[in-house]
């Protein structure tokens, strides 16, 4: 694949249609879910000694949901998705932070006993 194809490929696929879904509506109220969507792209040419020319390239998409627009007698208010993963991730971390600082906590209350 040709770089100028694979730039016009990732152009085409990063767009504001990949972000927000499409609305729908249901007894007079409006959803229109938003996501976070990010890519990117690269590609190169190059030529050896012996005359041989390449090139190429490639590109890649990630999304995940972020929330929703809800409209409901004319307002609108966001509503945060909830990722469970990016919470499991957090409880982990703290764990983790807690389990590390226990002995110096416990070290710091002896010496300060004393």
């Amino acid at each position: 694949m040709k770089v100028n194809e694979v730039l016009s490929n990732a152009r085409d696929a990063i767009t504001v249609k990949r972000v927000y879904g499409e609305p729908y509506e249901k007894d007079g109220l409006t959803v229109i879910p938003a996501a976070i969507v990010g890519g990117g792209a690269g590609g190169g040419t190059g030529h050896d000694d012996k005359g041989q020319e390449g090139e190429g390239g490639g590109f890649g998409v990630s999304g995940r949901p972020a929330g929703a627009y809800v409209i409901q007698d004319g307002q609108v208010s966001w509503r945060p998705a909830v990722d469970p993963n990016r919470i499991v991730v957090m409880a982990g971390l703290a764990v983790i932070a807690f389990l590390l600082s226990r002995p110096r906590l416990a070290r710091a209350r002896a010496l300060s006993k004393d």
